[in-house]
């Protein structure tokens, strides 16, 4: 079933707020949930079968859920929840609906209700509706389910249901206008001399946020990792290299079948920066010196010294024509995770379990910058933008904004 839409624009601002998701404040230990979940989310709001909620905008994943009035877990009490008894338009199935995110399940059913996104109106949208959530600690997080913003192909929603709601939203664009666009901005509150353009977050479809660029002059482009040779699951990029106070880390081979170097994700729904376990153990090695960094043996969290910094950056893209990003410091140095002996949570932590690509590069990577994605080849932009906020902790220049094509195989 496709979904039909009434209008051609979009311009949404994104809520900054606690976040959850997998690998986000749930995949911590406790003692690090409370911290976290204040520092940062991005959510959307949406109408579904005219009742609002607050999403999570995900680009790690290709699905559409909510939380219904049905779920009576603990983990996702305290969030609003889809009535059934407040729609006329829902149309429900009996196909059941299981997602597994790197910790945390939800379960429910797949389901057709008329959903308004900005200036969109999609009647009806294949979504599911979630009865059961288990490990992703909604409730301390205050969003009611995601919105997947990846490829049609790792959706849990089966294509003979329904378009994703990304592929509805494009199906009515040109090709010039078919992406997506979003950035991800600082919490105001970890310094407040930061200004409305570095604090503020937007997400904008077909059009740019003026406040953050008003053409794409000067976005380098890089293609896509495909799965295999010819389809698109996530938003994967070429990991060339990571260098920390200008010195190049050793990095693991990649798992991924056929790829000459590691390969990462780029992904809104993540918080931190997962990477391989010998990597990590490296990079914080690099890191430290003279007893600045450590393992948490209670949390199983790398930690450093929240007076120590570190100048670090993520070459992407392919080897004729690769392209540095500097991490800000506070991205790496979480004063979020503060104990009081002076000990913050380090902003990159190891995961082995990320089965998609060898590292996910999540919002601590993705701050302060913008994301696309637009049809004939998939390539990914980032912009580089010189602000002053930053040339403050580090003299390099940061990357403010990043877009990402849509393959016209999709439309």
């Amino acid at each position: 079933m496709q979904g039909h839409l009434v209008k051609e624009s979009i311009y949404r601002s994104l809520e900054s707020v606690g976040r959850g998701r997998r690998c986000t404040a749930e995949c911590l230990p406790a003692m690090y949930q409370s911290q976290i979940v204040a520092s940062s989310a991005y959510l959307v709001v949406m109408s579904i079968g005219g009742q609002n909620f607050s999403l999570i905008l995900d680009t790690g994943s290709s699905d559409l859920w909510i939380v219904s009035s049905e779920c009576t877990e603990s983990d996702c009490q305290g969030v609003s929840k889809y009535s059934k008894l407040s729609s006329t338009s829902l149309s429900t199935t009996d196909q059941p609906f299981k997602l597994s995110y790197l910790q945390g399940t939800v379960f429910g059913n797949v389901a057709f209700e008329n959903i308004t996104l900005g200036e969109y109106d999609i009647s009806p949208q294949v979504f599911a509706l979630v009865n059961d959530t288990k490990g992703l600690g909604l409730s301390s997080t205050g969003n009611s389910g995601i919105v997947g913003l990846s490829f049609p192909l790792p959706a849990s929603i089966p294509a003979t249901s329904g378009r994703t709601l990304l592929e509805n939203v494009f199906a009515s664009l040109n090709d010039y206008n078919r992406f997506f666009a979003y950035k991800l901005g600082r919490n105001q509150s970890q310094d407040q001399s930061q200004d409305a353009s570095f604090t503020a977050s937007s997400f904008t479809v077909g059009r740019l946020d003026p406040a953050v660029a008003n053409n794409t002059t000067g976005f380098q482009y890089t293609p896509v990792v495909t799965l295999g040779q010819t389809y698109y699951d996530y938003w994967k990029l070429p990991l060339l290299r990571i260098t920390v106070n200008s010195n190049p880390l050793r990095l693991s081979p990649s798992l991924i079948p056929g790829s000459r170097t590691p390969v990462a994700v780029l992904d809104t729904g993540t918080t931190l920066i997962l990477g391989p376990s010998a990597d990590v153990i490296n990079f914080w090695s690099a890191v430290g010196g003279n007893g600045t960094t450590r393992k948490n043996l209670k949390s199983g969290m790398w930690e450093v010294r929240c007076s120590r910094a570190a100048n670090v950056s993520f070459t992407l893209g392919d080897t004729n024509n690769p392209r540095e990003y500097v991490v800000h410091p506070e991205d790496i140095n979480w004063g979020e995770a503060r104990s009081s002996d002076g000990w913050c949570m380090g902003g990159i932590q190891a995961n082995d379990a990320v089965n998609s690509a060898d590292w996910l590069l999540g919002d601590s990577f993705l701050r302060v910058r913008l994301c696309i994605s637009e049809p004939v080849m998939p390539t990914y932009q980032l912009a580089q933008n010189l602000l002053a906020e930053c040339l403050r902790d580090t003299p390099r220049s940061y990357i403010h904004p990043a877009t990402a094509y849509w393959p016209s195989q999709h439309d």
